[in-house]
C-alpha cells in the first residue's frame, strides 16, 4: 500500500500546477503574456520626426527608418551588395544617366486608426516621395520646414533632372551626369517611400504636417502611440509584404540617462538597451548578454569656421595639437575604438595609410596660438551632446578632458549642452563655436564620409556644422563621383583627406564599436553595419513554466511506502 503524506500547502501547489498544465495543453499561445509577445527597447532619446527624409539624427533613423518604411533598394549581405526591396529589379544605362526601377505589385501600406489605404503601393508613391525633396513647388516640399539634410548634402537636386512614371509599376530616374554613389544613396535610411494617397488625404483635410508625425509606410511595424520623452509604441503590420514580424508589439522606452537604462535593464524592465554602460556588470549576469558591431563611423571635435577665432586655420590647428586623443580613447571608449587618423576608418577601401596624422604637441600648439595673435589665449565654448551615440559614448566627460587639455595652453573652455533635439537645432543655426559630434555611415561608399560631412552644399543646408567650404576639396569629390575606376577614386579621396588634415575644420578622434545589451531570451539581429537598427527579424523566447518554482522550498513532502 502506497501512503501519500502531504500537507495542505503541497496539495494546493499541485492543484495549481495541474490547472496551469491544463491551460498550457489547451492553448499555449493564448497564455503567453503581453511581455512575451513584445520587445521593450530602452532608447537614448526622442526622435525629431517620424520621417527620415527630414533628419540625419540617429535617434530619428533608429525609431523610424527600418521599422516604419522601406526603400527601393537595400544592402543585402556582409559584402554590401545592393539588392531589391520595393523595387524588385532595376536597369542602368551604359552612360549611367538613366536608372529604371521595376516595382513590386503586392505591397500594402499601413492600416491605422488615422488612415485606411484604398490601394497598393505603386509608381505614384515613388514620385511623391522624391518630388517632395526635388520640387520646391511640390505641395509637401515646405511642410515641416522644407529641409532635407541628407539629400541636400549629396546635391540630390543638382544631380536628378527628373523622376518619371513609365507605368503604374515602373519609374525612371534621369540624371544630369553619372554619379557612382547614386544607387548607394537610394539604399540609405533617408530614401524612404511615403504614401501619395495619405498625402492627398491630409492635404484635403488641411493637416499636411501629420505626414511626418503620424507616419504611414510599408514597413514591418506601424505607429500606435507616441509620448514625447516617454515612449513610442509600434504594432505589427500584419500585411507586411515580406511576411509579418515575429513580435506583435515594439515599445521604445525613452531613457536619455545611461544610468536609468542600466537600472531598467538589470531589473528586466528592458529587453534591449541602447549604448549600455557598466559592461562588466552586464557580462556578469547569466540572463543578459553584451554585443557589439564594428560600424563605419567617426567621432570628432568640430569647429565653427564662420566664427572667431575658428575662422583662422592656425587656431584650429593649435587647438587640435593640444588635445591628447589617446587619453580620450582610453577613458571614453575604454579600448573599444581605434584612434582616427582621418575621417575614414581603416575598413574603408578608400582609406589611405599615407595620410599624415596631426599628433599631440602642446608646445607647438602654444606657438601656433602666438603666431595667430592669441598670446594670452582666449575663452571658447564647447558644445557636448547630451546623449550617447556609437561614435561618442560620453561627450560630456570627453568635453571635460578637452577642457583640461586646453587649459594647459591658456585656453578657457565653457562646456555647453542642451536637450538633444534643441542641441541639433541650435547647432544647425550656427550658434556654437566648437562641438563634439560624429558621423555614422549610411552606406559603405566612401563618399558618404566626405560629401554629407564637409562639402560646400552640406555647409549651406545639410549636415556640416563646421560650415567649412573648400572649392578644391569639393572638386576632388566631384571628380571621384564622376568615375567608377576605384584607383582613380581612391587617389581623389586621398588628396581630399590631406586637405582636411591641413585645413582642420574638425579633428577626427575615434572609430568605435556600437554596443547593445539584451536579455538572452531575445533572438535575432538588431544592429546594422550602417544605418538604423531593425527589429523585423527579432523574436523573444517564451519563458518555460518551472513547476517546482511554485512550491515553497523545503515544503514538499517525500513520497514514502
Amino acid at each position: 500500500m502506497v501512503v501519500l503524506t502531504m500537507n495542505f500547502k503541497s496539495i494546493l501547489s499541485l492543484i495549481i500546477v495541474a490547472f496551469i498544465s491544463i491551460l498550457t495543453g489547451c492553448n499555449e499561445t493564448n497564455i503567453l503574456s503581453l511581455s512575451e509577445r513584445s520587445i521593450i527597447y530602452c532608447s537614448e532619446g526622442s526622435p525629431e520626426t517620424f520621417n527620415p527624409q527630414l533628419s540625419i539624427s540617429g535617434t530619428t533613423t533608429d525609431a523610424s527608418a527600418k521599422q516604419l518604411y522601406n526603400t527601393l533598394i537595400i544592402y543585402t549581405d556582409k559584402k554590401n551588395t545592393l539588392g531589391p526591396s520595393l523595387a524588385k529589379s532595376w536597369h542602368v544605362t551604359r552612360d549611367g544617366k538613366k536608372i529604371t526601377f521595376y516595382l513590386r505589385q503586392d505591397v500594402k501600406f499601413h492600416h491605422t486608426s488615422y488612415f485606411t489605404p484604398t490601394r497598393l503601393f505603386n509608381a505614384d508613391d515613388v514620385l511623391f516621395s522624391f518630388n517632395r525633396v526635388l520640387d520646391k513647388k511640390h505641395p509637401f516640399h515646405q511642410v515641416s520646414g522644407g529641409q532635407y539634410p541628407f539629400f541636400q548634402s549629396v546635391n540630390f537636386t543638382d544631380l536628378v533632372e527628373k523622376v518619371e512614371k513609365i507605368n503604374d509599376f515602373t519609374v525612371r530616374f534621369i540624371l544630369k551626369r553619372n554619379d557612382s554613389s547614386f544607387l548607394a544613396n537610394l539604399a540609405t535610411d533617408y530614401a524612404v517611400i511615403l504614401s501619395e494617397e495619405y498625402g492627398q488625404t491630409l492635404q484635403n483635410k488641411s493637416t499636411p504636417h501629420d505626414i511626418d508625425i503620424l507616419p504611414i509606410g510599408t514597413g514591418p511595424f506601424k505607429l500606435k502611440d507616441y509620448r514625447v520623452g516617454s515612449l513610442i509604441r509600434f504594432y505589427r503590420h500584419d500585411a507586411y509584404w515580406q511576411g509579418k514580424a515575429k513580435i506583435e508589439q515594439l515599445v521604445y522606452d525613452i531613457s536619455p540617462r545611461e544610468t536609468s537604462r542600466l537600472t531598467k535593464l538589470l531589473a528586466n524592465e528592458c529587453d534591449v538597451s541602447s549604448y549600455p554602460i557598466a559592461h562588466g556588470k552586464i557580462t556578469e549576469r547569466s540572463d543578459l548578454k553584451l554585443e557589439s558591431i564594428t560600424s563605419l563611423n567617426v567621432g570628432y571635435f568640430g569647429f565653427n569656421t564662420k566664427k572667431e577665432p575658428f575662422n583662422n586655420k592656425l587656431v584650429r590647428q593649435a587647438i587640435s595639437l593640444a588635445i591628447n586623443k589617446q587619453v580620450l580613447i582610453d577613458t571614453i571608449y575604454q579600448g573599444q575604438a581605434a584612434r582616427a587618423k582621418s575621417i575614414l576608418p581603416k575598413t574603408s577601401w578608400a582609406y589611405d595609410s599615407e595620410t599624415p596624422e596631426l599628433g599631440y604637441d602642446p608646445i607647438r600648439a602654444k606657438s601656433l596660438l602666438e603666431v595667430a595673435g592669441y598670446t594670452q589665449g582666449f575663452t571658447m565654448d564647447l558644445w557636448a551632446m547630451p546623449v550617447q551615440r556609437t561614435y561618442n559614448p560620453n561627450a560630456l566627460t570627453m568635453a571635460k578632458l578637452i577642457q583640461a587639455d586646453l587649459k594647459k595652453i591658456g585656453v578657457e573652455v565653457k562646456i555647453v549642452s542642451y536637450e538633444w533635439i534643441t542641441f541639433l537645432r541650435r547647432l544647425s543655426l550656427g550658434e556654437h563655436q566648437s562641438f563634439l559630434l560624429g558621423w555614422n555611415a549610411d552606406h559603405p561608399d566612401p563618399d558618404n564620409f566626405f560629401t554629407p560631412m564637409l562639402s560646400c552644399s552640406s555647409s549651406e543646408k545639410g549636415s556640416n556644422p563646421t560650415f567649412w567650404c573648400n572649392k578644391e576639396f569639393d572638386q576632388l569629390l566631384k571628380n571621384a563621383l564622376s568615375t567608377t575606376n576605384i584607383s582613380k577614386r581612391k587617389s581623389y579621396y586621398a588628396k581630399a583627406m590631406r586637405i582636411i588634415n591641413e585645413e582642420m575644420p574638425l579633428l577626427p578622434i575615434a572609430h568605435s564599436k556600437r554596443f547593445q545589451a539584451r536579455g538572452i531570451d531575445v533572438e535575432g539581429n538588431i544592429l546594422e553595419d550602417f544605418g538604423g537598427i531593425s527589429f523585423y527579424q527579432v523574436t523573444k523566447k517564451p519563458k518555460k513554466i518551472q513547476y517546482e518554482d511554485l512550491l515553497e522550498p523545503g515544503k514538499a513532502e517525500k513520497v514514502s511506502n
